[in-house]
């Protein structure tokens, strides 16, 4: 199995001019810092959620059908196809219609299951036999949950005021990480059920 990022976001939940309005920054000096930062802030966030936060488009790769495709890159907008390569090693797309797509849960996996009444064909026995493409992630930064934006606000600005790998205030304090910032994240980890 095989999960493969086709096409990334082209934007992304915090704009420049927001992250830096948070950094209480006005000059144009630092606008390719802060813009590398919210790259890696969102790429964080991602991480730590298991979620895709803006449109990208995901390809999951399997060795046979499953009973049902777990998509876990989600919010899940839409499966662009699933192809497979059938018994004499051509390759096929399957109908839209003979397949369901579950993205009722927000806060699980995404689901693509054989259509009512209907079975998954057979496959050819061979690696990467079966491969299911998907768009996930917010449609815009304004459906973005704000709990979210606010933590890679909070990531730009730490990373922003802390350029070095440790910082004489971060040996003060210990650590950089503020106790209640990661809890921003919490009700949108991403779990199985």
């Amino acid at each position: 199995m095989a999960l493969k990022l086709i096409t990334a976001a082209t934007t992304y939940p915090v704009t420049l001019a927001e992250a830096k309005l948070h950094c209480k920054v006005d000059a144009a000096d630092d606008d390719a810092l802060i813009t590398a930062m919210i790259t890696a802030a969102t790429e964080m966030a991602e991480q730590q959620l298991g979620r895709a936060l803006m449109t990208q488009t995901w390809e999951l790769t399997l060795d046979s059908f499953p009973a049902a495709f777990e998509l876990t890159r989600v919010p899940v907008q839409s499966v662009t196809s699933v192809k497979y390569y059938d018994t004499t090693g051509t390759l096929q797309t399957l109908s839209n219609l003979l397949y369901s797509v579950d993205t009722a849960d927000g806060d699980g996996y995404a689901y693509v299951t054989p259509a009512y009444n209907t079975d998954w064909p057979e496959s050819r026995e061979q690696i990467n036999a079966v491969v299911v493409r998907f768009v996930s992630g917010y449609a815009s930064a304004a459906e973005v949950p704000e709990s979210i934006k606010s933590w890679v606000k909070l990531m730009i600005s730490a990373m922003y005021e802390n350029r070095e790998a440790e910082s004489q205030s971060m040996r003060a304090a210990g650590t950089l990480k503020m106790q209640f910032v990661d809890r921003l994240l919490d009700r949108y980890r991403v779990s199985p059920l």
